[in-house]
């Protein structure tokens, strides 16, 4: 009896890190000062893109100048959603086919070997607040005496416009931000924040180019929401509470954003499709899904502090989905340009242990947190990991992980 030849994925693949994801992200050797270069992840293992190409089944022209010999996926998301699921089909089939095998490993690196650099480069940045669970918290904790939600929160996806550059990849360690913050009965004193937090979220990686603006809700989602990833919008809830008044968040936001290294393909998401929560408003034409397949995604996260699980928020609960942020982001005629980048804003679901920062979870410094030393915490500590991971549903049973997003504090300058 003849044995049946071995496909990479089968020799390489691991659950949540098989054919069914295979992110993008970007590599160089541990040690290294040299650019990075675009790879796929397959198991524990990244995948050089440019040296799959030898010997592979034809690629376009188009595609594989977007992907040869490129440092990340910059040229991948100046393209369009149709170069993207050509380039997806292509690294599908070489990862399957028992006669690539030998390139596939050729090309593959264990991941204890290589440095995770940004995946992309960051255009612009929104940070949306889309999770009712999160704002109504919010809302009960900082006004008792009013409604949870603002009058607008149910008719428009509330967001702002944050800070890009200070967007970093996951390990990289960020120092506690300095600001004003607010005293009792006194004026606002300068110094290390105190009340350093997390934000549990999602971000979505846009591609393509919309110049004229106005990216219709089936257009976001078909043609400019090219991935996925963890997402950890750090804040600094004592500078935000003291600054944001009238114009929103600068320096108690604008320290550093945290995202995870591999960019899940919106493609390897179509199983993990739920719909979004019930609208308990009617939404204006731009933003109306109510007929449109489900957006919502049934992405499972967790939150880990120095190893110890403190939350699990379910993006399923989100009640604005990715195409309807975009949607709104244009709407007035901004333009959409490869790189723009969207935060979920922080996710919540209905269960205390389901809260996607610690201002919820400790209830404002109320309830504390007990570490494994048995110490008590409301907000972070220097020296302190903070690490997200993220699965969802995949076909065929199979599961679709995000891997991990981590820093870890170190005290102010």
């Amino acid at each position: 009896m003849t044995e049946r030849p071995t496909t990479a994925t089968e020799l390489l693949g691991t659950e949540g890190f098989g054919a069914e994801n295979l992110p993008y992200g970007s590599c160089r050797p541990v040690g290294s000062v040299t650019s990075g270069r675009l790879a796929v992840r397959l198991g524990d293992h990244a995948l050089d893109v440019t040296s799959l190409l030898d010997g592979a089944g034809p690629l376009t022209p188009r595609a594989r100048a977007a992907v040869e010999g490129r440092a990340n996926l910059d040229a991948l998301l100046a393209t369009d959603h149709t170069v993207w699921t050509e380039v997806r089909a292509w690294l599908r089939g070489v990862v399957t086919d028992p006669a690539m095998t030998g390139t596939v490993r050729a090309a593959a690196t264990p991941l204890a070997e290589v440095e995770t650099l940004m995946p992309f480069t960051v255009a612009d940045y929104v940070d949306f607040y889309a999770s009712e669970n999160h704002a109504s918290n919010i809302g009960r904790m900082f006004r008792p005496d009013d409604a949870p939600l603002k009058p607008n929160w149910k008719h428009l996806p509330v967001g702002y416009h944050g800070r890009s550059s200070t967007i970093v990849v996951s390990g990289t360690d960020l120092h506690r931000p300095k600001g004003l913050r607010p005293e009792k009965d006194a004026g606002p004193s300068f110094g290390p924040s105190r009340r350093l937090d997390i934000e549990a979220e999602l971000g979505f990686v846009c591609g393509g180019s919309a110049p004229q603006g106005e990216v219709s809700l089936k257009s976001a989602a078909e043609e400019h929401l090219f991935g996925v990833v963890l997402f950890n919008d750090w804040s600094a809830r004592d500078i935000q509470a003291f600054e944001y008044v009238p114009l929103g968040p600068n320096l108690g936001k604008s320290f550093a954003s945290s995202i995870s290294a591999w960019v899940v393909p919106w493609e390897a998401l179509g199983s993990a499709r739920v719909p979004a929560p019930p609208r308990d408003e009617p939404l204006a034409p731009y933003l109306d899904d109510t007929r449109a397949e489900p957006y919502g995604l049934d992405i499972a996260l967790e939150v880990l502090i120095d190893d110890q699980r403190v939350s699990t928020p379910p993006a399923s609960t989100l009640y604005w989905t990715a195409p309807q942020m975009v949607a709104h982001m244009t709407v007035n005629n901004a333009t959409l340009r490869p790189g723009d980048f969207l935060g979920s804003g922080t996710v919540s679901g209905t269960e205390p242990d389901q809260r996607g920062s610690l201002i919820e979870l400790t209830w404002g410094g109320a309830r504390p947190l007990t570490d494994a030393t048995g110490e008590d915490y409301s907000f972070l500590r220097d020296g302190q990991r903070v690490t997200l991971r993220g699965t969802a549903p995949g076909p065929d049973g199979s599961v679709i992980s995000f891997g991990e997003c981590t820093g870890t504090i170190l005290p102010a300058t």
